[in-house]
């Protein structure tokens, strides 16, 4: 038999790494991954891919690590009466026992043992002269659900795999409104006005809108953009799905005057009672956009002298004290290295203020584990405490929040968002630098959307070092997301089955898709699903292939369905009995036009201004918005839902009016989706999306403030003409909140 070629080879091993041969555009082109791109690809993961000898050795030796290893390092799998898992043996141990002990997550044990030759075998390989079969082990033992430990050992061989039971299906609200569904209203928090905010919604102002959607629509949740952690500096560090960390939370959402030290704390005080302050608060309350640096350099003022405040009461408060330090334990390393990281951060900017990334400090403090950033946390302990205590303020307050929402009876109460990415330059890299891949970017090949791919400029994860880790990583992402909430978006829930990598030095148009191990990681949330009581949605917009829509459907995760996107294969947009009733159907995103604005083409108007649309192509996206305009119109006039005796074309329409507005939300609201979100901009006829995909300083992304303050939406005529309109659709189409009967 001749040897494998190199192409052969390389596609061996590219297969062995998941990285796929090629994919479907959306407009129907196979494009197969150029061999460059697979080596450029395996390199980053430290796959060697130099030559044929180089490819065969690491082919062998990937091979050989795989089966020498007794247990792999985690198995995934559903409940049953007996706990399963693979064993790899040498042939010549056969005639020999393997002794098993389980540790189950409440801590209890249980041991057993089994003759090695009476497993069911799987497999087996040739390998350096020697014979290894692969067994499966059945255990006389069901273990619930939940994440075990079983240990393993034959002979001289002894492995510990952690061991995950999952359901097979997440979360369902058993609540909502009458015939399963529910309706709800999407902000971006930080834009939320009020006339007692500090220049951006807080927690709050939260419980304000609670409020005001519970008394004036009777809707079932409240939709929210990410709350993670991110830098709030303008321009190019204010993106919720770029954050700084997706374990934590941003502390300009903090309501200062709400907290519990702020009342006990006279300096505090003294200084929300100052002119300087008050102006500052006034002008930041008063700003077009959300000034994300003054309000951030405002509240830390306050928070430090809080602190400091907190740190003189402990003694004189221990239940309190005690609380404090339960959550830092419970929190652990993960809020540890993000407190010190804020504290090393705050320091070497401090010093040199032109130091702005970890990337640039000093060597040894890149490194989470270095002697001199621990010397640096022992000295400096006072300063990661108090990271830790705004993390602790921000618990208190969001589960505040969604506490109030359950005593108002709402179904759900708060729907969550995490983001796909994190910044490169964030903690997360900092604190958790094995598990992403150097030498490598996410993005998405060129479609209708973008022409030229989207280069989003972050690290793809390491699949292998998740699953080394026994996902845990993986799980305290979803976990600390969907606390606090009844509601979970993953955004790009693709990311799951597989991203496209994009090599360094390549554009988004030479990248490759590089596949996961989709059901670990959906079985998983799954777990976190039904352990935290959370709805799971997962954002599957683009190029999906049908193989991961129905997957996700098996497991229970909720499709998400937007109105400009759903159309029938002729071009034509769907009716709403056309809907999936498995999914969330919403109006449209952050990165989409608004109703008013993709009536009025402002959108378009705003990528030219900005220059990502040439005059040529703005002229022709306009011609095919009209054609999008009247095809909307025709669904809208063949529900029913336009008045008959009104103009059939949509020349005839220069903006969103009334009676267009209330058909787009009736249409909505009566298709069989499970969930329907309206985005707050959408239910007043705000002209101007939240961000630009393509843009960072020529347009005002993530800054944009609501229309009308939340006194205004309960007072104003025209705040309140809107509300009405859709209270009076979530009642007809039974969506209204089924808790609070």
């Amino acid at each position: 038999m001749a040897p494998d070629t190199f192409e052969q080879l390389l596609g061996r091993a590219a297969s062995a790494r998941g990285i796929e041969p090629g994919f479907w555009d959306i407009w129907g082109h196979y494009h197969v991954t150029p061999p460059e791109t697979k080596q450029a690809i395996l390199r980053a993961m430290g796959h060697p891919a130099g030559g044929p000898e180089e490819l065969e050795r690491a082919l062998a030796a990937q091979t050989k690590c795989e089966w020498e290893r007794l247990l792999p390092p985690a198995v995934v799998t559903g409940e049953s009466e007996f706990a399963e898992l693979p064993l790899n043996i040498p042939a010549e141990r056969l005639g020999e026992r393997a002794r098993f002990a389980v540790r189950r997550e409440d801590g209890t044990t249980a041991d057993f043992e089994l003759g090695l030759q009476d497993l069911m075998q799987t497999a087996c390989i040739e390998m350096d002269g020697r014979t290894w079969v692969r067994k499966q082990a059945r255990l006389p033992i069901r273990l619930p659900l939940g994440y075990h430990e079983i240990t393993a050992q034959a002979g001289p061989a002894r492995a510990t795999a952690r061991y995950i039971v999952t359901p097979e299906r997440a979360w369902t609200a058993p609540h909502l409104g009458r015939g399963g569904r529910a309706a709800g209203i999407a902000v971006s928090l930080y834009g939320v006005r009020s006339g007692r905010n500090w220049g951006c919604g807080d927690f709050r102002d939260l419980a304000d809108v609670v409020d005001w959607a519970a008394d004036e629509l009777d809707a079932g949740f409240i939709g929210l953009n990410p709350l993670h952690a991110i830098y709030n500096r303008r321009p190019f560090n204010t993106s919720p799905y770029l954050p700084n960390s997706i374990f934590y939370q941003n502390f300009i959402y903090l309501d200062i005057e709400g907290m519990e030290d702020f009342a006990g704390c006279r300096r505090a005080q003294a200084l929300r009672r100052s002119p300087e302050a008050a102006a500052e608060i006034e002008a930041l309350r008063g700003s077009e956009f959300v000034e994300y640096e003054r309000v951030a350099a405002l509240k830390l003022r306050f928070l430090k002298l809080l602190f400091v405040r907190f740190l003189r009461q402990r003694r004189g408060d221990p239940a309190r004290a005690n609380e404090f330090e339960a959550f830092v334990a419970r929190e652990g390393d993960l809020l540890e290295r993000f407190a010190l990281y804020c504290a090393l951060d705050e320091d070497q900017h401090r010093r040199n203020p032109e130091i702005w990334v970890w990337s640039q400090w000093p060597k040894p403090y890149q490194d989470p584990l270095s002697p001199e950033t621990r010397e640096f946390r022992r000295q400096r302990w006072r300063s990661v405490m108090f990271y830790q205590y705004i993390q602790w303020q921000i618990e208190l307050q969001l589960r505040r929040a969604q506490r109030h929402a359950r005593d108002r009876r709402r179904s759900i109460g708060l729907y969550h968002d995490l983001a796909l990415a994190t910044d490169r330059f964030g903690s997360d890299l900092w604190a958790h630098r094995p598990f992403y891949v150097e030498g490598c970017r996410v993005g998405a090949p060129p479609d209708d959307f973008s022409p030229q791919g989207q280069d989003w400029a972050f690290p793809p994860p390491n699949s292998e070092r998740h699953r080394e880790d026994g996902y845990r990583l993986f799980a305290e992402s979803i976990r600390r997301n969907c606390r606090h909430g009844g509601a979970l978006r993953i955004d790009h829930v693709m990311r799951l089955f597989r991203l496209y990598w994009i090599p360094e030095g390549s554009d988004a148009a030479h990248g490759a898709y590089v596949h996961e191990r989709w059901e670990d990681y959906v079985r998983v949330l799954a777990l976190e699903s039904v352990r935290n009581h959370v709805v799971v949605v997962g954002e599957d917009l683009g190029t999906v292939e049908p193989e991961i829509r129905e997957s996700l459907a098996r497991f229970g995760v909720l499709s998400y369905g937007l109105f400009y996107f759903e159309k029938r294969k002729d071009g034509r947009f769907k009716r709403p009995g056309e809907y999936p009733a498995q999914s969330l159907v919403s109006s449209t995103t952050h990165d989409l036009p608004t109703l008013a604005g993709f009536w009025k083409g402002v959108d378009l108007d705003a990528r030219r201004a900005a220059g990502v649309l040439d005059d040529s192509g703005w002229r022709g996206q306009s011609e095919t918005r009209m054609r999008e305009k009247q095809k909307m119109l025709d669904a809208l006039f063949e529900t029913g839902l336009m008045p008959p005796h009104l103009p059939r074309h949509a020349a005839a329409y220069s903006e969103l009016n009334g009676e267009l507005h209330n058909a787009v939300v009736g249409f909505l609201a009566g298709t069989p989706s499970q969930l329907l979100a309206i985005n707050q901009e959408d239910l007043t006829k705000e002209l101007n999306q939240q961000n630009l995909p393509g843009t960072t300083w020529q347009y005002p992304n993530w800054g944009r403030k609501m229309r009308f303050t939340l006194e205004q939406l309960r007072n104003d005529p025209e705040a309140r003409g809107y509300t009405a309109m859709f209270r009076r659709w979530i009642g007809e189409t039974g969506r209204g909140n089924a808790a609070g009967g």
